[in-house]
């Protein structure tokens, strides 16, 4: 063979051998952008209609229509969320399984609980936070009428003057709603027994049938029933009023001195398994952003009490880690927990 014949052949070869690698180095890319290929699980780590599940309904349609696959809603509760949120931690990390996480698995729990099944950092990679929401202070509205409470200082006046007669309700310990409730009765210096649901949903059932007094909920699940005239709200538990309902206090302004400073809203957010592709992360993010921005949902979870969000994972990353910092504290100082 001449040399011209092994230059050609050589050349050929290297070609070859470069289109090889190059096609090679390209797969990841490829199958990334054909996720999804089958239907995508959203955990709700709470049990159905509380606000976890309320806005994971929410986004999962517009995700389906946005992607041409079924985002479905899985429901599993238990230990404030922790059960759900280690389901998705220990899931394979090619983008079919997310978590609608929350300030209670992402923010309170590692302070609250001894020994956590996951960690709620370095196990997860957050999309985007999908809502804020601030908690509202309410009691099943025949008892506060038969007991006299119009207010929070008549509540407070009332459970000093009968401590333990009082039960409070939550959607589990370790959730914001209980963590609201125990900063609550160590700035009034109130008690009350707390009892854990696995979720607002069943919570508010035992609410409205008069067999649980008192809660602080998030705003969107309790919305209906205090509209509806079966639950009393007495406050909100964000800094300032919720445009939601307007003539309705904020805690630190109906409680007096002793609660001055109060503050203890909520948060939701979409999450995956660590190491899910960025590519597949950032779709996501772009388009519940997109679907936050239209006026019909907007306006709806505006109208829930819920302010939508949509941030990038790079802002939302940044919210979880000032969250455990902020509620490590909170559960030192109430002396919080787990029951």
């Amino acid at each position: 063979m001449t040399s011209s014949s092994n230059f050609k052949t050589n050349r050929r070869a290297a070609l070859a051998a470069s289109a090889a690698a190059i096609a090679l180095a390209a797969t990841p890319s490829w199958a990334q952008s054909t996720w999804p290929t089958k239907p995508v699980r959203i955990v709700v780590p709470f049990a159905a209609g509380g606000t976890t599940d309320i806005l994971a309904r929410a986004v999962a349609p517009e995700l389906s229509k946005a992607f041409g696959q079924q985002f479905i809603v899985d429901n599993r509760a238990g230990a404030g969320g922790n059960v759900g949120a280690e389901i998705v931690a220990r899931a394979p990390n090619d983008g079919y399984t997310l978590l609608m996480g929350t300030v209670g698995t992402h923010g309170i729990n590692r302070a609250l609980y001894p020994k956590l099944p996951f960690d709620p950092i370095k196990d997860f990679v957050p999309i985007t936070l999908v809502a804020a929401v601030p908690n509202v202070m309410e009691m099943n509205a025949d008892k506060a009428k038969a007991l006299n409470i119009h207010n929070v200082q008549d509540f407070i006046k009332y459970a000093k003057a009968n401590p333990g007669k009082l039960n409070m309700a939550s959607s589990g310990s370790g959730t914001s709603i209980h963590l609201a409730g125990e900063l609550f009765k160590s700035m009034t210096g109130t008690f009350m027994a707390h009892i854990p649901y696995k979720g607002s949903g069943p919570a508010l059932l035992d609410m409205v049938g008069g067999n649980a007094d008192v809660m602080f909920d998030n705003l969107p699940s309790s919305m209906a029933q205090i509209k509806g005239g079966k639950l009393t709200a007495l406050a909100v538990t964000s800094a300032k009023r919720s445009p939601a309902l307007p003539d309705i206090p904020t805690v630190e302004e109906a409680g007096g001195p002793s609660l001055k400073g109060f503050e203890a809203s909520s948060w939701f957010g979409l999450l995956a398994p660590a190491g899910t592709s960025p590519e597949i992360v950032n779709r996501i993010q772009q388009e519940v952003a997109k679907s936050l921005g239209t006026p019909a949902i907007k306006e709806k979870m505006l109208a829930q009490g819920a302010i939508p969000s949509g941030n990038s994972p790079a802002d939302f990353a940044k919210l979880i880690a000032s969250e455990h910092v902020k509620w490590a504290k909170v559960v030192k100082d109430s002396g919080a927990k787990v029951d």
